[in-house]
């Protein structure tokens, strides 16, 4: 009899480099490849464990310092949307939702340079060219969509997401959208109608990346009512008065070695 054996990924650590939300602390991720025909198995069973896609390569923070990135989504059937976003989607209404292939585009280039340059300018994307966004969009081992959302009138591209189709619901790869119309609030539209598009496909969850507590740059995310946090190796209901005083404190967290083995991999024995 024949059997095969359960998947056995090799993981790596980057190097450490200055982290971008906390000033002082220094970041480093764990990472492993996304190839072969299991890969939608894998990247379903490690993004319920905090990890996200890149390309090929799925990664999660495993700082030697602190815990602060916590991976986030929303429970679709808890989402209640607050008077801000319904205003956000009735001034978005003039907005087509279009789900293509991942395939690049020049008009998606272009969106994303102007986004990149008044947005993240001094990011780590910002010296992207177009063949490295192209692969960005198109490389991957998976069921993932490019969502463009397109202006009815003018037929101009205002906002794009790169979604990743889990089991389990949806992940928000990355987005960018029109720097210039900051009165419309894109980046918080796109993440309501993909909740709108999960419910539709009756998938549970929308998977939001990281979420850090006292960064700015991440704070629309507390916004959204169903947020869960990948705390302590599992997912919590984000509350109001939660402490995070123990991802955030430099204590230092799990060794290597411990968290690989605690990483739960889909078996594929038949």
């Amino acid at each position: 009899m024949r059997h095969t054996l359960p998947l056995a990924p090799q993981f790596y650590v980057t190097a450490p480099q200055p982290c971008p939300y906390l000033d002082g602390r220094m970041e480093r991720k764990l990472f492993t490849a996304l190839q072969g025909e299991q890969a939608e198995r894998l990247n379903d069973a490690l993004s319920k464990q905090g990890f996200r896609r890149s390309q090929n390569v799925l990664y999660r923070p495993s700082c030697s310092e602190c815990a602060a990135c916590l991976s986030a989504r929303i429970d679709v059937s808890r989402f209640v949307p607050s008077k801000s976003q319904k205003r956000t989607l009735r001034r978005n209404a003039h907005l087509e939702r279009r789900a293509t292939s991942p395939w690049a585009s020049e008009e998606q280039y272009a969106l994303f340079r102007r986004y990149l340059d008044k947005r993240h300018a001094d990011g780590g994307m910002a010296d992207m060219d177009v063949f490295e966004f192209a692969a960005m969009i198109e490389e991957t081992p998976i069921r993932s969509r490019v969502i463009e959302y397109v202006d009815r009138e003018s037929g101009d591209l205002t906002a794009t997401c790169l979604t990743d189709v889990l089991d389990d619901g949806l992940s928000m790869v990355y987005s960018f959208y029109e720097p210039d119309l900051p009165q419309q609030s894109l980046g918080s539209f796109m993440i309501l109608d993909h909740i709108e598009i999960a419910r539709e496909a009756g998938l549970p969850y929308v998977y939001l990346g990281y979420w850090v507590p006292n960064s700015p740059k991440m704070g629309y995310k507390a916004n959204f009512s169903g947020l869960e946090l990948f705390r302590q190796g599992t997912w919590m209901p984000r509350r109001e008065d939660d402490d995070f005083s123990a991802e955030i404190s430099p204590d230092g967290t799990d060794p290597i070695a411990e968290q690989v083995a605690n990483i739960s991999l889909p078996d594929t024995r038949g």
